[in-house]
């Protein structure tokens, strides 16, 4: 359903596609990568590695699956971010999915995680899904400024969440947007 497209920002073209299993072995690296770069992910880089064949099973998945999507940005042949949307099999929570995105540093300011936002959207909206969360750190205002702007509202607070290298606890921010 998802198809590629293009976008242009800066200079920079991307393509935000659905994964293929081809993808496996640079998700690898991607996700390892993006996880040193920031605090703003669950993982501290080496933590919940997922290799090529894990990765290889989770595209394969999600192809299959009514309600998971996985979408990756592309510059240059080569991966910088991705998405995932995940839905539940259980019948009380078909209707909704949980949205999780990464983009590596170099490539932040010329809104790929806003593409990969936008077009995650637009298939959750196609798919009839009534809701759709994410998990923000309340340190990552530029995200939840993102959030905002495409009508996440937050539903809930997580005190104390996480411990950051500074050593002290910040708090989770769970925000959903709601579709008709």
């Amino acid at each position: 359903m998802i198809k590629p497209k293009i976008f242009q920002v800066n200079g920079t073209e991307y393509t935000i596609r659905p994964a293929k299993v081809s993808d496996a072995p640079a998700l690898a690296e991607l996700r390892l990568q993006i996880d040193g770069e920031t605090e703003h992910f669950d993982r501290v880089q080496g933590e919940g590695l997922i290799d090529e064949g894990e990765f290889k099973e989770l595209i394969l998945l999600d192809t299959s699956i009514p309600n998971h999507l996985f979408l990756v940005a592309e510059v240059e042949g080569n991966l910088v971010g991705f998405s995932r949307c995940e839905g539940s099999h259980l019948k009380r929570l078909k209707h909704q999915v949980e949205f999780g995105v990464g983009v590596i540093k170099e490539f932040w300011g010329l809104k790929i995680g806003q593409a990969l936002l936008s077009q995650s959207i637009l298939w959750a909206h196609h798919q009839g899904l009534v809701k759709m969360t994410l998990k923000v750190i309340e340190t990552n205002k530029s995200a939840i400024y993102v959030y905002k702007k495409y009508e996440f509202e937050i539903e809930g607070i997580l005190k104390k969440d996480k411990r950051l290298s500074d050593g002290h606890y910040y708090n989770t921010l769970i925000m959903s947007r709601f579709f008709s």
